[in-house]
């Protein structure tokens, strides 16, 4: 599953859509296309889901589809806007301050 981080909001423009990370105020501003990848990745169960709504939404090969959804989530993810929740969480005890 794949997820903003709590530190990133999300934002309906007029041209599109936008993303404000609160880490380091700035907007990052998306295509139209783009913040529907981001809304179908936000809404689906799983980013292959996305891509076979993102392909019947715009009409397109699911090939097509699975590409271009999948650029949006990689580049969200590297800048560290995102993360792909599959992975299960750590179950490492909690540090306390002390070193072994």
């Amino acid at each position: 599953m794949w997820r903003l981080h709590e530190r990133t909001h999300p934002a309906l423009t007029d041209e599109g859509g936008a993303l404000l990370d609160e880490h380091t105020g700035r907007w990052i501003h998306l295509t139209p296309t783009a913040t529907a990848a981001v809304l179908l990745l936000l809404s689906s169960t799983s980013q292959q889901q996305a891509a076979d709504r993102f392909a019947e939404r715009y009409g397109i090969p699911r090939s097509r589809a699975a590409d271009d959804v999948g650029a949006v989530a990689d580049v969200l993810t590297a800048q560290g806007l995102a993360t792909r929740a599959e992975a299960q969480p750590s179950r490492r005890r909690p540090r306390w301050g002390w070193r072994r």
